[in-house]
């Protein structure tokens, strides 16, 4: 029962602060620019709690999966052309816009989202995944400051009494630089790469006595498991970096573009067909992994948000009918050309995007609770 209640408010809290943390973004970039914000809500549904300031209404609502930012303007099909008239309530605030005040007033004036300049708009919808970027940041360091060292990428030594990859060219004192071509931030990278080596046998790049040495054939020897399974046994250790402000500033750096690389592969191998839908999970597999991460520690804990933080944010920038990244992609055609695409265009297409993305949520989901049957 305990893991239970601790499972449930661990991930009310992870996903309730990442939802928040980037409609705030979308929320203090509209302020900023002088957009009128509706309302600023937490969940969809019925509300629990909603409270209006400055013409502005709050409110957290009774179903926790995501939130929004209601700017009138942003969905013109859908608002009518009264714009002066009473909406839910609210009377729109005086709108004085002026073209010739600084490029982020700092006022709020009242403007509908659409008669901001698409620079501003760009912003206003940029912000929210931006913000995403800055809270994984930020808890990373948080995850840093809890260890004891940080673990780098240079080897301290080899283990066992015939290391395959000390045969193959490696040396203690070598820093790895890259391992197959791609760049290694932190050791997890090397981990990562390797496991991606169908035949255990790598290229990597090291920094060796200030020169580098490119060294083309790595060989690693691998083990097979109870259940059948063969896996790549890495036969070295790398030292640990004492921690400092610089170094645990730096090395959150490194730990941001892991978790955003390895995001992004795993788009791409999704979309190139190196891994299945299967390997997506949704709301109960994001339960599922609290309740693992629950189980190992605050840290673990700390390490899913990161990570979900950072998703989160890359998710909603790519350019998919629904998501920030289509309406960035259309607000940089007028930027470029001056030119608005067709709200009706917009519209439809946004709209068949929310509706793909829910199909996509619903069999998500009843994979989740296949895996569980």
């Amino acid at each position: 029962m305990t893991i239970v209640l601790l499972t449930t408010i661990a991930a009310i809290v992870v996903f309730g602060l990442v939802v928040l943390v980037h409609e705030a973004g979308h929320f203090l970039a509209a302020r900023r620019v002088g957009m009128w914000v509706q309302e600023f809500s937490i969940g969809f549904g019925p509300a629990l709690w909603s409270r209006v300031r400055n013409g502005t209404r709050y409110s957290i609502r009774l179903l926790p999966l995501g939130g929004y930012n209601l700017l009138p303007g942003e969905n013109p099909e859908e608002e009518g052309e009264d714009r002066e008239a009473e909406q839910d309530g609210f009377v729109r605030p005086h709108a004085s816009y002026d073209r010739r005040r600084p490029v982020l007033p700092a006022a709020v004036r009242g403007k509908f989202f659409d008669e901001a300049p698409p620079a501003h708009r760009f912003f206003v919808i940029l912000c929210g995944a931006m913000m995403n970027f800055v809270l994984g940041y930020f808890l990373l360091v948080a995850l840093l400051c809890g260890e004891d060292a940080i673990t780098s990428c240079m080897i301290y030594d080899f283990l066992g009494d015939a290391p395959a990859s000390e045969a193959s060219g490696l040396q203690a004192g070598d820093e790895i630089l890259s391992v197959n071509g791609h760049v290694c931030f932190v050791a997890e990278d090397i981990v990562y790469e390797l496991q991606r080596t169908p035949d255990y046998t790598a290229s990597m790049t090291v920094l060796r006595d200030g020169s580098i040495v490119h060294l083309p054939a790595v060989h690693f020897d691998s083990a097979t498991g109870a259940d059948g399974t063969t896996t790549m046994v890495l036969d070295f250790q790398v030292y640990g970096i004492a921690k400092s402000p610089r170094t645990v500033a730096g090395w959150a750096g490194r730990y941001f573009l892991y978790y955003a690389r390895a995001i992004l592969r795993g788009f791409v191998d999704m979309a190139t067909g190196r891994v299945g839908i299967n390997q997506l999970s949704g709301p109960v597999g994001f339960v599922s992994a609290v309740s693992q991460a629950v189980r190992y520690g605050w840290k673990d804990v700390v390490s899913l948000a990161a990570l979900f933080s950072v998703n989160l944010g890359i998710f909603n920038l790519l350019p998919i009918p629904g998501l920030d990244g289509f309406k960035l992609l259309f607000l940089a055609v007028e930027c470029v050309s001056g030119k608005t695409v067709p709200a009706r265009v917009q519209a439809v297409l946004n709209a068949a995007g929310i509706v793909a993305l829910l199909a996509l949520m619903v069999l998500v989901t009843f994979q989740d609770i296949a895996k569980f049957i």
